[in-house]
């Protein structure tokens, strides 16, 4: 007992038990800790939250406060006349001294009581940092909150950041204190005495002791204070310390006096996890105790969270709790929390989110005529990885699965050879994990070829849908190509008339003997349009995927070379170059972009820098379990910056500083899984290229490199494979992202290829694997790697590709284009031929 008390006093040291050693300081004791002006207190309840006021909330005839938040200084509270939940002021606070001023001027004890007044007063009331308020509300005390400041030096003489009014005579009271503590302990008292007669004896020890420390003398002769040094005694001063005005200095009291500050933190808490649905809100707490501890620090990606004014993470409450709201899988990853002043021992939370599974069957009907072959696939996403598993009009197929009938790629598909009248059917395919279910139904009828019914009509439409037909771009016009059978569907000539109007697809240049076409960029919008660029026209194109004509011509800005559909607001983004120096670009928008209406730009914002100086835009691109992108990004030239835009309103919000990192940003790539946003910067002026950067989408900060790996990023359309490419070093890096936003290490590809573009295509050997294909900008042959295994192989003698020098609208002189989540084919052109791979 008597060991554990004198420890406690003896100021020079902090007790951090988490591995039960203390860490010791300087003999002044801890670091300061100043009130953040994030921290926020949780909703009081006075009872518990089943019962309010007395009476029952959950089941009975009265509205509930449940799902009802009030906000800060606010709880809810029942109307017994109108029988709802209400919001009405906090009746009273927790008791906790955490002094703060308040911008009425007013002192107030805690964050509780700043927000309590403000509803009361029903204005605004906000956190002052700012000792004068503490001289303004008692002259007496401003001796204590002056000695408690961090910015005076007396002879050179620093007071140490949390120099509070007992420093100055701590060691002459400390010298009383241990005397009195030999003197009074006795080893056969009972746990809980000594404490009791330590602190009753120490107004006594204090009222006898006086300010001497010479540099004390001089602050308060230097700052004029009115009251005499004669009159000052430690009585005085300490007295400001009973904080509950008892006349009686509690234990913790005592502790605040000398800051005495204990923090423990079990080993088998060091490491937490967390595991959260997406839609659904979370709380992280803080698992370090002790007392007088400091306000509690949240980081992530070692960024500091409570003074981030974040719409999502946006409450940290008096007991030092994270509240993430509508959680999304950017926010999973590691968060750490620490008391302010002692990061030595921390805690982190290791948050998942898990995601119920989506599902796609392919094809939704198929006729089959008996003894071929047919195929029905399955594709789910969710986190974790979701199980598959069949049924047959209901019935699990398992136990009938034969050498006719199996299931392959690890259960994604039903493979049925030599299909008999009874295999007619609907087959259900069901995912399955953790967060949820989903399934859905592909239907397989089989009969003679004579007998026409609905199903075999569908299904030869189906044929002829977007989903197997490639929009392919020529000089003399649009040809649409089906892969299987490798024929042409249709051929929109350059002569075309627009559907309705006067106008030909590709009018005949002055000058020119041939009537050609030119073209830039092409988006498919909802498998209902294919936008088309046309920059030496001014103007985009659109195909009606149906009647597969050309229907439309919308005027863009000068020299238009770069669409990108928005499919979370249903828009078509036009880069455009103003001449083809670049030296006027400006951003362009084609709202409705689905709609069957007549079509028009709007300019992103009419007046701004931020968007006349455009070198290129990035849009994350939506998946089948994130169906929502809001923001989006703009690079200018030569400049290291990201000007982040507001998808929705088209209008800039913030720049995101790259300079330090001396990175001018060149491409972009964005995972889901974490919010990681992954920079390709430009090469140096000796031509060297830095490291990617990586940006934290939840704050919006840079958050270092992305180890020493280099080049333009590309993410497989799940999130998890990080791909990128650096041309200059002829090497590709592979990175896979785990369902906690892990990023592992990567494994290297040497390649001579010059890769021009890469399309990632699902694997149809196995379930929740993605492999990626790689075209060359000089050489013939194309680049195949199995992500999950790092499996290579090269695709030959494809011809050579278009020179870079004649295609100047991209870097990319040599597209590779996949055909969709079941398609089975992609295409890449080459100087004079297009290939079907």
């Amino acid at each position: 007992m008597f060991q554990c008390w004198s420890a406690a006093l003896v100021l020079g040291f902090i007790f951090l038990e988490s591995e039960g050693r203390p860490y010791e300081e300087a003999a002044y004791g801890p670091k300061s800790y100043q009130p953040l002006m994030r921290l926020r207190h949780k909703q009081e309840k006075s009872q518990e939250s089943s019962r309010i006021k007395g009476f029952l909330i959950q089941d009975g005839p009265f509205g509930s406060c449940e799902n009802k938040y009030c906000g800060l200084g606010r709880h809810c509270v029942i109307n017994r006349e109108l029988g709802k939940a209400e919001c009405a002021c906090l009746e009273h606070c927790k008791r906790h001294y955490k002094p703060v001023c308040g911008s009425d001027g007013e002192f107030y004890e805690n964050h509780c009581e700043v927000h309590r007044a403000a509803c009361l007063k029903r204005q605004k009331i906000t956190i002052v940092h700012n000792e004068d308020c503490f001289f303004r509300v008692n002259k007496n005390k401003s001796l204590i909150h002056f000695l408690k400041s961090n910015k005076y030096q007396v002879n050179q003489r620093p007071v140490e950041s949390i120099c509070r009014s007992s420093r100055c005579w701590r060691p002459v009271v400390q010298e009383h204190v241990l005397s009195a503590l030999i003197t009074l302990s006795q080893p056969e008292e009972e746990p809980g005495a000594l404490e009791s007669r330590v602190l009753s004896s120490i107004p006594s020890l204090i009222s006898a002791v006086h300010l001497v420390p010479s540099w004390c003398v001089q602050i308060i002769k230097q700052e004029e204070f009115s009251k005499d040094l004669s009159d000052c005694t430690l009585y005085h001063l300490l007295k400001y310390d009973d904080f509950n005005s008892d006349k009686h200095l509690a234990l913790e009291e005592f502790y605040r006096a000398f800051q005495v500050i204990q923090l423990s933190l079990p080993e088998d808490q060091k490491l937490s996890i967390t595991a959260t649905t997406v839609g659904q809100s979370a709380v992280l707490s803080c698992a370090i105790q002790g007392a007088l501890r400091p306000p509690i620090i949240w980081k992530r990606n070692n960024i500091l969270l409570n003074n981030l004014d974040l719409e999502d993470i946006n409450d940290f409450g008096d007991d030092g709790s994270l509240y993430i709201t509508k959680v999304t899988t950017t926010h999973m990853g590691n968060y750490t929390c620490h008391a302010e002043g002692y990061e030595h021992i921390y805690q982190t939370h290791i948050f998942q989110v898990n995601v119920p599974p989506v599902i796609r069957v392919y094809p939704e009907s198929q006729a089959r005529e008996p003894g071929v072959t047919a195929s029905l696939r399955c594709h789910a996403e969710g986190i974790p990885n979701p199980q598959l598993s069949w049924l047959k009009n209901g019935i699990d197929i398992t136990p009938k699965l034969s050498k006719q009938l199996t299931l392959q790629a690890n259960g994604s598909e039903v493979h049925i050879s030599n299909v008999r009248y009874e295999d007619t059917g609907a087959y259900t395919c069901i995912a399955k994990n953790e967060a949820g279910v989903d399934e859905d139904i592909s239907s397989l009828f089989v009969e003679d070829s004579a007998r026409k019914t609905l199903a075999n009509i569908l299904w030869r439409e189906e044929g002829l849908g977007i989903g197997n037909m490639f929009y392919v771009f020529y000089e003399d016009g649009i040809k649409v190509i089906q892969p299987i059978e490798c024929e042409f569907q249709r051929h929109i000539k350059p002569s075309e008339k627009l559907l309705g109007f006067q106008d030909e697809v590709c009018p005949k240049a002055e000058g020119d003997e041939v009537q050609r076409c030119v073209w830039a960029s092409a988006v498919n919008v909802k498998d209902k349009f294919i936008y088309v660029a046309q920059p030496t026209l001014d103007r985009v194109l659109l195909v009606d995927v149906q009647s597969q004509k050309v229907v439309q011509a919308v005027r863009t800005d000068p020299v238009p070379v770069k669409l990108h559909y928005d499919k979370s607001h249903d828009q078509v983004w036009v880069l455009s170059w103003g001449t083809m120096e670049k030296t006027s670009p400006t951003l362009q928008v084609i709202t409705l972009a689905s709609g069957n209406v007549p079509h028009h730009t709007i300019h992103t914002q009419p007046v701004g820098k931020q968007f006349d100086r455009v070198d290129d835009f990035f849009i994350p691109t939506t998946t089948l379990i994130i169906t929502h992108m809001r923001f989006g990004f703009i690079l200018h030239k030569d400049e290291a910056a990201l000007q982040k835009i507001d998808l929705e309103t088209m209008s800039y919000i913030k720049t995101i500083n790259l300079k330090p990192y001396k990175c001018v940003p060149r491409s972009l790539a964005h995972t889901h899984l974490g919010g990681y946003y992954f920079i390709g910067c430009k090469p140096d002026s000796t031509g060297a290229m830095p490291p990617q950067l990586m940006v934290d989408g939840v704050t919006d900060s840079v958050i270092g490199y992305n180890s020493d790996v280099t080049g333009t990023p590309y993410v497989s359309p799940d999130g998890h494979y990080l791909v990128s490419i650096n041309d200059v070093e002829g090497l590709v890096r592979v990175q896979y992202i785990t369902i906690r936003g892990e990023i592992l290490e990567a494994f290297d590809i040497h390649t001579n290829l010059h890769i021009s573009d890469v399309a990632f295509q699902p694997s149809f050997t196995e379930a929740n694997q993605y492999n990626v294909y790689g075209s060359s900008s000089t050489q013939t042959d194309v680049l195949f790697v199995e992500l999950a295994s790092g499996k290579v192989k090269m695709i030959k003698s494809l011809k050579e590709p278009l020179k870079v020098e004649e295609w100047p609208w991209s870097q990319k002189n040599r597209q590779i284009q996949d055909s969709g989540l079941f398609g089975q084919y992609l295409m890449t052109p080459s100087q004079d031929s297009l290939f079907i791979l």
